[in-house]
């Protein structure tokens, strides 16, 4: 048996060549030919395959459409564990014990969930996912210098606000020094993504908030409660680490985006109040 590994993005010249090269089939070019001829060009999925080089042509293609024994899943930046868990199910194919073990496996490393794309076989078991995130997450943070003046475990939090509050990597670490800000004087954070984090639920883990919500008893409402949530509320990648490592520090104290996804920043309240009214329409 071959290891023959497929990634994304990749075209069936691009792995006629490299099935050629590792002396799998004889032609690249048959290859090629082959799938056109069939119709079956854009059908190969990605990930890894177990392949035979004395097969035939027709049992290579043929083993490579039965599908690959890994594969590619790819988890973004500022999920919460519960959709984590779903999108490692639906790639790999697994049922709702999966989710529950997943649920049951990362109970308290919310944050700790590194995004990332990871392969995996599609009988890997929740724990062992969980185990390969967390050590993604070590692995990635290892270097990080912490000057926030907070420690770890807040300095993360800190970066899952930002995860779900900001849209670029320039606004972050400038949003991370407001959030300091509010912080350092007492002032509560008011931060919607916190609030979704308490009232989200299946189908709508991030919803539109309403007034209801906002006065939701809840250690996440950070329109009542005043300091950092007691635990990250969704796993933030680099970008987001890095800036609630590295502040930056400034004089603004309110944020808005607005519709078209553009920051705009305040150093005063009636600023800020202009900025909505001016950009939101409120």
């Amino acid at each position: 048996y071959k290891y023959f590994l497929i990634k994304k993005g990749q075209s069936a010249t691009e792995i006629g060549k490299e099935l050629e090269s590792e002396e799998i089939i004889k032609s690249a070019l048959a290859f090629k030919i082959y799938l056109q001829f069939t119709g079956q060009t854009g059908k190969i999925q990605t990930g890894e395959f177990r392949l035979t080089s004395s097969d035939s042509l027709f049992q290579v293609v043929d083993s490579l459409f039965e599908g690959p024994i890994e594969l590619w899943v790819t988890i973004p930046e500022g999920l919460r564990r519960e959709e984590i868990a779903q999108r490692f199910s639906d790639v790999l194919g697994k049922n709702d014990s999966f989710v529950s073990d997943f649920l049951g496996a990362s109970s308290s490393k919310e944050g700790y969930l590194f995004p990332d794309t990871y392969l995996f076989p599609r009988e890997a078991s929740a724990s062992s996912i969980v185990n390969k995130m967390i050590s993604t997450f070590n692995s990635r943070t290892k270097d990080l210098e912490n000057k926030s003046g907070l420690s770890f475990t807040d300095a993360l939090i800190l970066a899952s606000l930002i995860e779900r509050e900001t849209k670029t990597d320039e606004e972050r670490p400038v949003v991370a020094g407001i959030m300091l800000n509010r912080l350092n004087a007492g002032m509560p954070l008011q931060i919607d993504a916190s609030v979704q984090y308490a009232v989200g639920i299946t189908k709508n883990w991030w919803p539109v908030l309403t007034l209801d919500d906002i006065s939701v008893s809840s250690p996440y409402n950070t329109y009542k409660n005043k300091g950092l949530p007691p635990a990250p509320i969704a796993n933030p990648g680099l970008s987001s680490l890095n800036a609630a490592f590295s502040p930056e520090e400034n004089d603004y104290w309110y944020y808005i985006h607005d519709p078209k996804g553009q920051i705009h920043y305040a150093q005063t309240l009636s600023e800020h109040n202009s900025n909505v009214s001016k950009y939101l329409g409120k």
